[in-house]
């Protein structure tokens, strides 16, 4: 499940990179803050699992 949840958080970071290219601004600090929550996210349910 941590290798699906790693591929799904590559492919919203590289949409959102596409969002921030065409319109950026706030985009990019609500990127991060998305980003970091998935990754936390991910990190406490693969220690979970296992």
């Amino acid at each position: 499940m941590s290798v699906l949840y790693y591929i799904a958080g590559i492919f919203i970071l590289l949409w959102l990179l596409g969002l921030i290219l065409k319109v950026g601004g706030i985009l990019i600090y609500w990127a991060l803050i998305i980003g970091v929550v998935l990754f936390i996210i991910g990190l406490f349910t693969g220690r979970r699992q296992v």
